[in-house]
């Protein structure tokens, strides 16, 4: 194995995380929960948004790497986008677990069922699906989040 395939695997899976034998997506998007909760007090939120930007594009050249060399258009082990997507829905979100946990479960429960546009984008078989079906499964999250931030706040 090569070193770039190593750094891919590495960066895709989120340090291995997706390498779990039980629900690697969800294990991903743990992992960008607990990455949010201790990282984002140091954050502003435009530095939030580059550093997922930057994480998307990542994701895209990881993903293509891996689809690959594992001869697999959507790998299960691959949960970088769960990590952009994880982001996405907690956009604004006050840094509170109360409020990251309701952001987890929506994003968790569109990425599952993925309704509309977010099976459209899963049905890309390139790294681009890998990513964006995360993408708008975040920002449907996001959305609810921000509304029922509204109503019960």
């Amino acid at each position: 194995m090569n070193y770039k395939l190593k750094l891919a695997e590495f960066l895709g899976t989120v340090a291995y995380a997706g390498r779990l034998p039980f629900a690697p997506g969800t294990w991903g998007s743990l992992v960008a929960l607990l990455a949010w909760y201790i990282l984002k007090p140091i954050m502003s939120d435009p530095l939030f948004l580059l550093i997922n930007g930057v994480i998307f594009f990542i994701g895209i050249v990881v993903s293509e790497i891996l689809i690959e060399a594992w001869d697999d258009t959507d790998p299960k082990a691959v949960v970088i986008d769960e990590w952009v997507g994880m982001w996405i829905a907690l956009y604004l979100v006050p840094h509170e677990l109360v409020w990251g946990f309701v952001a987890f479960f929506l994003f968790r429960l569109f990425d599952i069922l993925k309704p509309g546009p977010i099976q459209m984008m899963d049905d890309i078989h390139s790294a681009i699906g890998v990513m964006m079906d995360d993408v708008i499964a975040g920002i449907l999250a996001l959305l609810v989040t921000q509304s029922l931030m509204y109503f019960v706040a």
